[in-house]
């Protein structure tokens, strides 16, 4: 359909949002503050995950993003394995009659083009390629904006994030590695552009004052089993990775360090649970965080953050808080060498408690040489954000180019 004077533009937004992942909803947040500030006229949707949590959050209509209630269940009896059969089948129908009805369709960072967390073809995979299939066909504008992607094996997974990234009319990825990953899968990526996540336009407090007695540390943690070619070692990389970070917490405790325990989904809260049990201290206490704003408020607080998620080191990032990485992904490598922290990067699978602790003290003994180099950086990836909503508007919103323009001039 195409907007007139009568008709608003419609625009939709698309992703696992509102499901309890932090970061896929911050990136929905930026999205919603640049549709208000520079298309204001737009009519805005979701189809999602957790379309209650989005619509009481974010005040916008939100569709159920699968027919089949029990989706994300494991199926083991032949009703669900029936139902689940049943829902992709009905989903096709479901998101071409969602897709048809907008103009646009934004598909707001995350990454949905990688399986650095296990995964299956059949599901967000092949929703994302419903989507894409049907805008192609309705001549509904999909974008993927400042997502994420890594090279699959899996050759169903592949297929599809492939075909859905072909058929996409605008992308742009979140780090070159993504962007080089997609062309080695065979997407004609020379006019994709590369620019910084959408968590980094959103507002951020102030980092406190470093003051000279060591302060609170924030520890981000994550429910972390490997990737999609881990399934079989998932147990034992939980383990190493919760001990490992289990006697780091105990360290700092020992040290008299306040140490805050933050999460980035619902599932992280089994492991601030394992933490609390086995380091028995009124030192250590754990945040609720309901938002990225929440997380930002408690890192600004911080002396120093260590961190697993991927939003989580950018929440410690945008608020100029020395930060240690403890990567699960190379997309957090590519993160931190971005801001010029590459050398404070420790991987999740092998945590070394010793290690760990070696780099901390490193990190805060040239906390504010890192301060002040967080602070040019984050004025460099504002510039680049505002690079990116621009490229949106022409590329997207093509009939309100000029009509903004005009809004625009003094």
């Amino acid at each position: 359909m195409t907007p007139t004077d009568e008709t608003p533009l419609r625009v939709g937004v698309f992703g696992l949002l509102g499901s309890g992942n932090l970061g896929n909803d911050g990136s929905l947040e930026a999205v919603l503050g640049y549709l208000r500030a520079e298309h204001p006229e737009a009519v805005v949707d979701a189809l999602c995950g957790g379309p209650e949590a989005v619509t009481a959050r974010f005040g916008i209509p939100a569709t159920r993003l699968h027919w089949y209630r029990g989706e994300y269940r494991t199926a083991s009896r032949a009703a669900a394995i029936a139902g689940k059969g049943v829902g992709k089948l009905v989903d096709v129908f479901r998101t071409a009659a969602w897709a048809r009805r907008h103009d646009v369709v934004i598909v707001p960072g995350m990454g949905v083009l990688e399986a650095t967390l296990p995964l299956r073809p059949w599901g967000f995979p092949y929703s994302l390629f419903l989507l894409c299939v049907s805008g192609r066909l309705l001549r509904t504008r999909v974008a993927l904006v400042s997502v994420g992607a890594a090279e699959i094996r899996n050759r169903p997974t592949r297929a599809l994030l492939r075909w859905s990234a072909r058929l996409a009319t605008y992308r742009s990825y979140r780090d070159t590695q993504s962007r080089d990953a997609m062309r080695a899968m065979g997407v004609d990526t020379a006019h994709d552009g590369v620019y910084p996540d959408l968590a980094f336009s959103l507002p951020a407090p102030a980092a406190s004052a470093p003051s000279d007695s060591p302060g609170p540390v924030c520890v981000g943690v994550m429910d972390f089993h490997g990737g999609n070619d881990d399934r079989a070692r998932a147990e034992e990389i939980y383990r190493r990775y919760l001990d490992g970070t289990i006697r780091f917490v105990r360290a700092l405790v020992e040290e008299g360090r306040p140490v805050r325990l933050l999460t980035g989904d619902q599932c992280d809260l089994s492991v601030v649970a394992a933490i609390l049990d086995a380091v028995d201290s009124p030192l250590v206490t754990a945040a609720e965080p309901g938002s990225l704003a929440d997380l930002m408020n408690e890192m600004a607080a911080a002396d120093t953050v260590v961190a697993a998620r991927y939003h989580n080191l950018i929440c410690a990032l945008r608020t100029g808080t020395p930060v240690l990485a403890v990567c699960y992904a190379a997309k957090s490598n590519a993160l931190m060498d971005r801001m010029g922290l590459g050398a404070y990067c420790h991987l999740a699978r092998e945590v070394d408690a010793d290690r760990l602790l070696e780099q901390f003290r490193d990190l805060e003994k040239h906390s504010a040489d890192v301060r002040q180099t967080l602070s040019g950086r984050n004025q460099v990836v504002a510039q680049q954000l505002a690079q990116q909503f621009t490229a949106l508007t022409t590329t997207l919103f093509p009939a309100n180019t000029h009509a903004h323009a005009l809004r625009k001039a003094p």
